[in-house]
């Protein structure tokens, strides 16, 4: 008769599966859960930190490999799950978002490079993946993303807060609600301020993951407003491969390095165009910028999206490619470029969790 295995030997079997964005072992790592032992048969919950992870199914099958090889093994059940962890850490005398885990700026050096079809993308390839997510339409002067998600709709209050507009499982504000489509914006620093701080703070997000503020391009007040406003994980810096919008995107990172805002990763848009017809690659605006632009800055590279029509008309119908396109190769890259976003959240959230371990606690003396 075969020996029952113990928890212990279950445990120190599953050290072998490494999170390999985390680069540790998933039970140092405290992933699983909800050990199980039934005679032959033994099952556990493996929980992740981001429903977008791109090692899911690997990890998975590691995990059912190394307990099925403990002795006295006969059947094994792993279910996967999900959990994001909040990778914010706010400035002394800055408090956290209610209803936001972490909050995600994405911006340009410059405009026209695809800001916000990238943000809007970003968004709801999150949201297919399972994540809670919403977009805050920071460009006051320019609030495109209620068209890109088809949205037209005046926001709403439950009595105390603003309620979120919602399309495509993705929560939305935006200054586009509030003014006609004609409407020029003519605001000063201030007002800025202002709308930025009564965006984040008066409205009733719910349980958000991911919170990705669609940036104005350049380097200004919404930016500075944003690093005083809120606890913000990172920026996303989206570029062209070409050799004027590298130039502009190396100051956008350096902006946030000024404002203490990590860049936790450079997006190169209109990377090349693909023709339907020969299938041929064409590298209109050049080839290899962004990439090297990243190494250079030493930030994480996200990916490459092509010039593809269909992004265009989505962006223009209200139905983003994520969406309308699932299957496509450039529909696959946006979803490349959410998994690597979630994995440097991830990444961000546990060496937040590591660095408070050695933290003491101040004690109020009364």
């Amino acid at each position: 008769m075969s020996d029952t295995p113990t928890r212990d030997a279950l445990l120190n079997a599953l050290k072998v599966v490494i999170d390999p964005d985390l680069e540790r072992d998933i039970v140092s790592l405290g992933f699983v859960k909800d050990v199980a032992i039934s005679g032959g048969r033994v099952s556990a919950r493996i929980e992740l930190t981001t429903p977008a992870c791109p090692a899911h199914a690997l990890i998975r099958d590691q995990a059912v490999a190394a307990m099925g090889a403990v002795p006295g093994v006969a059947d094994v059940s792993v279910e996967m799950t999900s959990r994001v962890r909040s990778a914010s850490q706010p400035a002394k005398g800055q408090p956290p978002l209610p209803g936001v885990k972490n909050v995600i700026a994405v911006g340009a050096g410059k405009g026209g490079v695809g800001k916000t079809t990238v943000s809007v993308n970003l968004a709801v390839a999150l949201a297919k993946m399972g994540a809670r997510v919403g977009v805050l339409d920071g460009d006051i002067y320019g609030p495109n993303v209620p068209i890109m998600l088809g949205l037209s709709t005046q926001l709403t209050t439950d009595g105390k807060q603003i309620v979120p507009a919602e399309a495509h499982g993705v929560q939305v504000v935006s200054i586009g609600f509030l003014t006609k489509d004609d409407d020029a914006i003519i605001w000063r620093g201030p007002m800025l301020h202002g709308a930025i701080q009564q965006f984040f703070r008066e409205v009733a997000w719910k349980d958000l993951d991911y919170l990705i503020v669609d940036m104005p391009p350049g380097t200004g007040d919404v930016a500075l407003s944003l690093s005083q406003t809120v606890p913000v994980v990172g920026a996303i810096v989206v570029t062209t491969p070409q050799k004027v919008s590298l130039a502009d995107s190396r100051r956008a990172i350096k902006m946030y390095q000024k404002l203490n805002i990590p860049t936790i990763g450079l997006v190169e848009n209109m990377s090349f165009f693909d023709c339907p017809n020969c299938h041929h690659e064409s590298d209109i605006f050049g080839h290899g910028g962004g990439e090297g632009l990243a190494a250079e800055q030493q930030v994480p590279f996200l990916g490459r999206l092509p010039i593809y029509q269909p992004i265009r008309e989505g962006g223009d119908t209200g139905v983003p490619l994520v969406v309308s396109e699932p299957g496509s190769a450039a529909a696959r890259a946006f979803a490349h470029v959410a998994q690597r976003t979630a994995a440097q959240v991830s990444i961000a959230a546990h060496k937040a969790a590591e660095a408070n371990k050695g933290r003491i606690p101040l004690i109020q003396v009364r």
